[in-house]
């Protein structure tokens, strides 16, 4: 008994030059779709890095909005150990107002359960507006600074708050008129607002004013340094 064997399909796909040619191109479309599926893949992981950092954020300004609301232990915190954090950072203030040969009194302060740090003019007002810097930009290195300060000696994070020749009850004051302006267009037109980007402490003044309005409402959006309120109608 012999056996033979069909060789005819076979050499029929060596001789035939368009089978060559469809599996090439079934490779390349196999091929093509993979690429596809891991552009795909990398476009999602870059959308839900993207919605990490705007959690990230939303939580950064949900942290500053209940400063307004932390109670008078300074969550936890006795009375003395927040004044001495302020004394902690007054000290190191004034170390570096002798460096710089600015003159400027100091008041060490508790004020809503935070330790405060007041820098008054004591002479050339005008020298104290470099310690505040573009927007209040200078004045919040400083403040993170002098947190520092704080955290080196006592092992504990600190909410300290620097203010430098009245700088941020003058800001409170303009931030609100333009909350307050934004909120009048807002029930005006019926659209959203976007407002210029601000920093964490200029955002909170304006959540602070529009929560307190009738009708509109308000939210951050983006991410550092161009993170900026929109207020809506409710």
């Amino acid at each position: 008994m012999s056996f033979v064997t069909d060789t005819t399909s076979a050499e029929a796909r060596d001789l035939d030059p368009t089978a060559h040619e469809d599996a090439t191109d079934d490779a390349d479309l196999e091929e093509a779709k993979l690429d596809t599926d891991e552009e795909a893949e990398s476009e999602d992981d870059e959308e839900e890095d993207e919605e990490a950092e705007e959690e990230d954020a939303d939580e950064a300004d949900e942290a500053d909005d209940e400063d307004a609301e932390v109670p008078a232990n300074g969550a936890g915190k006795a009375a003395g150990d927040l004044f001495r954090e302020s004394e902690i950072a007054a000290d190191y203030v004034e170390g570096l107002l002798d460096i710089l040969d600015y003159d400027g009194d100091i008041d060490e302060l508790v004020v809503g359960g935070r330790p405060v740090v007041e820098v008054v003019e004591g002479g050339d007002g005008r020298r104290l507006q470099a310690l505040v810097g573009q927007r209040g930009a200078t004045l919040e290195a400083l403040q993170e600074l002098s947190r520092l300060a704080v955290f080196r000696q006592t092992g504990s994070p600190s909410r300290l708050l620097l203010d430098v020749a009245g700088y941020r009850a003058a800001r409170r004051k303009e931030l609100a008129a333009i909350a307050k302006n934004a909120a009048e267009k807002v029930k005006e037109y019926g659209e959203p607002v976007r407002l210029e980007a601000m920093s964490a402490f200029e955002r909170k003044c304006v959540h602070d004013v529009i929560n307190a309005l009738a009708g509109v409402e308000s939210e951050s959006e983006g991410v550092e340094p161009a993170r900026r309120i929109v207020v809506r109608p409710v």
